[in-house]
């Protein structure tokens, strides 16, 4: 290990089990140093296993439904009580479509359920940083990820309306991200994973087919959830203090392909 967050307090969203790429960033920052607190929101917090991620990390938990402006002042405030001071790093790994999980069609879904997801996935992480920002939460050269998937550029008929979640997510992170660095020396950035199969992803339809058929057209492979985790330590660390306002593919590759030998073997 390296020691990169030694010192650093932070908050890290979304963790549920073990799969969960917040999962690998909160085993990751606890190993380079870092200290932080857990938070998911409740009812996530009852289908996963968080206290175990608590106990092994020597981390608090605090619920928090991210869609409440309410929850997240509380999260913040008592997170710099817990951790005594100020915040360096969060990780925003919330997603959700209640389209996908009903199994409404893209041209034909139930726009109350379009509406649901578009606040957990996207506007949740408008008010964490409205929270973070109007707090005056975050110490400076602080870090906030959020993670998202390429289906924000090209179509993943599949990926249903988080498509749209993910784009408006990255949209915010250079909005937010402007104002955040202008007035607090904060960097925003999105990271842009693989296809990952965590128990959010793997509850979208031929989840299996996006894996296999990014592996096949990757040079370097599909990035694992650990791969992420430690993509996502670097930029919590201050080697990169001058990234912000970026989507940055982490993806071996695949967002600059247009085939592979491996891909075109099929069809021939």
């Amino acid at each position: 290990m390296y020691n990169l967050l030694k010192g650093k307090k932070g908050i890290i969203f979304g963790a549920l089990n073990e799969h969960s790429i917040a999962w690998k960033v909160a085993e990751r920052a606890h190993e380079e140093g870092a200290a932080f607190v857990l938070t998911n929101a409740p009812i996530a917090m009852r289908m996963g296993e968080l206290a175990v991620l608590a106990k092994k990390t020597g981390s608090q938990i605090i619920p928090a439904d991210a869609t409440s402006i309410e929850d997240l002042e509380n999260l913040v405030e008592k997170s710099m009580e817990i951790l005594g001071g100020k915040i360096d790093f969060v990780l925003h790994s919330i997603g959700m479509s209640v389209n996908v999980r009903k199994g409404k069609h893209y041209t034909d879904p139930k726009y109350d359920f379009t509406t649901k997801g578009w606040d957990v996935s996207a506007v949740s992480f408008h008010k964490t940083m409205n929270v973070l920002y109007n707090k005056k939460a975050m110490n400076e050269w602080g870090s906030i990820v959020a993670l998202t998937y390429m289906a924000a550029q090209r179509v993943f008929p599949d990926y249903n309306d988080m498509a749209d979640n993910k784009a408006y997510l990255e949209s915010i992170a250079r909005s937010f991200g402007y104002f955040f660095g202008r007035d607090y020396k904060v960097r925003v950035n999105t990271i842009s994973q693989s296809p990952t199969p965590t128990t959010a992803g793997s509850g979208v339809k031929g989840f299996d087919g996006f894996i296999a058929y990014a592996e096949k057209m990757s040079p370097l492979g599909n990035a694992t959830a650990a791969d992420c985790a430690d993509y996502t330590i670097s930029l919590f660390s201050d080697l990169t203090k001058k990234v912000t306002l970026q989507n940055l593919f982490h993806d071996g590759g695949f967002s600059n392909m247009g085939v592979s030998d491996a891909v075109m073997e099929k069809f021939e």
